[in-house]
């Protein structure tokens, strides 16, 4: 059900919409100035997610590459005629390190994508002067040992990253799919830190970072994030469900703890399979503070 709508000097807000919570809750958040180079809070993205050897994980494997990037530039005009205050920036997010539900060879219940398959993406996202994010479900692996695997791509200026707790079962040592896993600050740490590195090593424009969050658990000890002038970190609103739900949620989790930026994820399938309509682009604006962040899987 959803929760009861907010109200804010006599005007109701549905959840998520309040921006007298938003100011409570500590937005806009004391950051770093961006900067040169810096692609948030100027543009807004908007990226398609997925991994083109499923037709299952996303829009990005769903269609045809030529039909899939046209669908792409006709969502990022839809944004952009939304708000026309922030240009989008179109991205592809590739999930380059997918979690598995067998533990493979090393036992770390988790598949990295090929070179092949990677470039392929890459080269997609640079035709459709789209950037290019790579998303890590790290299964039973630590982030630290598997991301420095990624510095051959990440010392392109147009990539960025993505990392997700819901697939990070180290702890629990849980069968990816079973369980929903975690990242606590100093994970998250590390890889901001190791990004900065990244940035300062290749004299490289600020990376962003997003970390998907639907649960109250999946992202632990927030206020211990570090923000760092180099890392623009989005906390993406995951979930997916009916409108209110999506609201809830991003009211709940990522509002209630707020980290830099925020991202909101749409599910053309998941959103609407029972029967509720795909949120659109005006309506997600209500949200406060504003998704600069824009996912569809």
């Amino acid at each position: 059900m959803p929760t009861a709508v907010a109200t804010t000097d006599n005007i109701k807000y549905k959840a998520g919409e309040d921006p007298g919570f938003a100011r409570q809750r500590g937005w806009p958040v004391n950051a770093p100035t961006p900067l040169p180079g810096s692609i948030l809070p100027r543009k807004r993205v908007v990226a398609y997610y997925g991994n083109p050897l499923s037709k299952r994980m996303g829009v990005l494997g769903e269609y045809q590459k030529t039909d899939m990037l046209h669908r792409l530039k006709l969502e990022a005009a839809r944004w952009e005629g939304a708000d026309p205050a922030h240009p989008v920036q179109p991205a592809l997010h590739l999930v380059a390190v997918v979690a598995q539900g067998t533990p493979g060879k090393a036992g770390n219940y988790r598949m990295i994508m090929p070179d092949t398959v990677i470039n392929q993406v890459h080269g997609w996202a640079r035709e459709a002067n789209a950037l290019l994010f790579i998303d890590i479900q790290t299964g039973h692996e630590s982030i630290r040992t598997i991301l420095p695997r990624f510095e051959w791509l990440l010392k392109n200026p147009d990539v960025h990253l993505g990392i997700d707790p819901e697939f990070n079962l180290v702890k629990s040592r849980a069968k990816p799919g079973t369980k929903i896993g975690t990242y606590d600050a100093s994970e998250i740490n590390y890889v901001t830190g190791y990004l900065k590195d990244i940035v300062r090593k290749y004299n490289l424009p600020p990376k962003v970072l997003t970390v998907h969050r639907f649960t109250r658990n999946g992202v632990t000890g927030y206020r211990n994030i570090v923000l760092r002038p180099e890392v623009q970190i989005v906390i993406n609103m995951d979930g997916w469900g009916a409108p209110w739900l999506k609201r809830d949620s991003y009211k709940d989790y990522v509002v209630s703890e707020p980290v830099q930026f925020t991202g909101f994820k749409l599910f053309y399938h998941n959103d609407t399979k029972k029967g509720d309509p795909l949120l659109t682009p005006k309506e997600v604006l209500q949200l406060k503070p504003e998704p600069l962040y824009i996912q569809y899987q």
